[in-house]
Formats: C-alpha cells, structure tokens, sequence
C-alpha cells in the first residue's frame, strides 16, 4: 500500500482544483492507498518567511503537522490553479515556510551542492489554467512547471515529478470538466 500525501493549493477548497483533489483521493483510496490530504486553505500559518534563513521562524502546530505528513508520504500530488505562470501565493509560503534546510534539504560545510532530504518520493502535479497547454509551455515557458519540478521538488530529492495541464478552463465545458475530472481519478489509480 502506497502512502499518498495530496496537497491542494489553491485558496478556494470549492473550486476546480478542490473537485479534482477529492476525484483523485477517491479513486487512489479504492486502489488501495493510505491518502492523507492538505487543504492549505485550512491551515493556520504565516506564509511569509519574514527574516529568510537568517532565523528560521517557530513553526506553527498545522505546519508541524504538514512536515509529519510530508515524512510519511512516498508519493507527493499537488493541486492548483495556475496564476501568473506559477502558483498561488499561498502555495509558495506553504513552501518557503515548511521546506526549510534541515527538512526538505540540508546545506553542505564549503559546497555549493545540498543533501536533498526528500529523496524516495515521487511526485504528481495537477495544474488548472485560463491558457491552452501548448501556449503556456512553447510561448510562456512553462516557468511554474520548472519552479516546482525543478527548484523545489526536486532540488529537495522528489522524483520522478510528473505533470497535467487542464485548461483552459475560462472557456470549458460541463462535458470538458467531467472529462478532466475523470481524467484525475484516472490518475489517481495509476499512482497507486
């Protein structure tokens, strides 16, 4: 049995995002996973890093708790909204509050490299946008997907990060979002 921890960014729990979360964790429970979830929205930080690393913030109890469930997934999945070519404000101070060096990674003494301390997990990111798939990766770039790919999951040791597009969702159908819909239930078997 897999130990899937989902995580949903965006600040709205009855939005989209909310509804492909719950089709994802209903479908990787009847698989046989042991899921947890996060809904960030919920959870009672300070999502500013005030001082940066100079001095680490206490953590707050939900934020100790998200850490806990961090720990004890094998397979991170992570739901949101694509605003501005990345994620929700919320989801970065949920990162830049909880990944901290000593849990996510650790520096090394006199080197540029790091021990990235989340390695044997693996991660799915599910991304809703306004813009068709092809325009945000050929023509944007794709930076929200290399942010969270790249300079955090897996700078932090997360491993394969596989990532899904739906949109655009401003001009969608009732029929395109069940089959979105669908399509992270799909998903939600797979990764088990």
């Amino acid at each position: 049995m897999k130990n899937i921890l989902v995580i949903l960014g965006h600040p709205h729990k009855e939005s989209l995002c909310g509804a492909m979360a719950s089709a994802y964790v209903d479908a990787a429970k009847a698989a046989g996973a042991d899921v947890r979830v996060l809904a960030l929205a919920d959870l009672q930080f300070d999502p500013v890093l005030h001082l940066g690393y100079t001095e680490i913030q206490p953590l707050e109890p939900d934020l100790l708790a998200a850490q806990t469930d961090v720990v004890w997934a094998q397979h991170l999945v992570f739901v949101y909204p694509n605003w501005w070519g990345t994620f929700p404000a919320l989801l970065k101070g949920f990162f830049d509050r909880a990944f901290l060096p000593g849990f996510a990674f650790k520096y090394r003494a006199d080197s540029p490299l790091c021990d990235k301390l989340l390695a044997g997990r693996t991660g799915r990111v599910l991304v809703t946008m306004d813009s068709p798939s092809w325009y945000y990766r050929w023509l944007v770039g794709a930076p929200g997907d290399k942010q969270i790919r790249n300079s955090i999951l897996g700078f932090c040791g997360v491993k394969p990060v596989r990532i899904q597009h739906f949109g655009p969702v401003r001009t969608a159908s009732d029929a395109q979002r069940a089959r979105w819909l669908a399509a992270a239930r799909d998903l939600g078997r797979r990764d088990v």
